[in-house]
């Protein structure tokens, strides 16, 4: 594995060879299910989804709303943020729609019920941000229940970088971002 600095963090290069597309109709939400903990979440992240939960009792499974009055919608684990799990599963925020686990978060945020959309490392998602050197640093977690998304990102020919593109401008500008695509258009000769 070797990693490249685009200003202040650090890219895993996989990163910049990878395609990605997710067809949701195949994994079927699997990484809002998958996994022993919820999505990280940044501090200020924490209060949103506090004040989401209210306007999103609707549609959430009764479970879940049990759930979140007993444990709250966040945890911390090994002195990180989380959102919290039913029975180290599911995501409280997953909303069951059509045999799929959507993101009530954001559903609640396209319908313009929420002002804020889902955490930034669902966005993110396959990357992950991580610390190294003290610097953040981005990591490409290949999981199996994502193979149909590699295949399709690479038939269509879609840049892993470009899928996750409105994130990684949120979390780092617009000029970090444009120094990104360059490098890996160098680098990979997109």
């Amino acid at each position: 594995m070797s990693i490249v600095s685009i200003g202040e963090v650090l890219v895993d290069r996989a990163l910049l060879d990878a395609r990605f597309s997710c067809p949701l109709g195949s994994c079927r939400g699997a990484c809002c299910i998958e996994g022993e903990l919820g999505a990280p979440l940044y501090p200020r992240e924490q209060a949103a989804l506090e004040s989401a939960v209210e306007k999103l009792r609707e549609v959430l499974p009764e479970k879940q709303i049990r759930h979140i009055r007993r444990h709250g919608c966040t945890e911390i684990y090994q002195g990180k943020l989380y959102t919290r799990t039913v029975d180290g599963r599911e995501c409280v925020f997953v909303e069951p729609r059509d045999g799929m686990a959507l993101c009530a978060v954001e559903n609640g945020w396209r319908e313009g019920l929420l002002p804020e959309n889902k955490p930034l490392s669902c966005r993110l998602f396959p990357i992950r941000v991580r610390k190294k050197f003290g610097l953040d640093y981005l990591v490409y977690e290949q999981h199996p229940m994502c193979r149909d998304a590699r295949h399709r990102g690479a038939e269509l020919n879609i840049p892993l970088i470009d899928y996750v593109g409105a994130p990684l401008v949120e979390l780092y500008g617009e000029e970090w971002y444009g120094t990104l695509r360059t490098f890996a258009s160098s680098s990979t000769g997109r």
